[in-house]
């Protein structure tokens, strides 16, 4: 039983260590946030989010994200589509 519950935990860490690949070659610039996640900015200026745990995170127009570094960038769009279909490509038969 233990060795099922070891193998599965590492099935989960190694798909969610690349989850992030397809949104990764999509973005123009990854900045790493204070509380763990990391913002995308696209080719096209349009931001995602992404949490500390690989999940989508929904950004409201207007709110500031502390990056790791202590910047504060003001949020412009909210990319939520964007960011689960690019987080979830590869998985499911995506």
């Amino acid at each position: 039983m233990k060795l099922n519950i070891v193998i599965a935990a590492l099935a989960l860490v190694t798909t969610s260590a690349f989850a992030d690949h397809a949104a990764r070659e999509e973005a123009k610039q990854i900045i790493p946030l204070k509380d763990g996640g990391n913002l995308y900015i696209f080719q096209d200026g349009k931001m995602g989010k992404e949490s500390r745990v690989g999940t989508t995170v929904y950004l409201k127009e207007g709110e500031v994200l502390v990056t790791s570094d202590g910047r504060s960038i003001p949020v412009t769009s909210n990319e939520t589509a964007r960011m689960d279909f690019l987080l979830t490509k590869g998985h499911s038969g995506n």
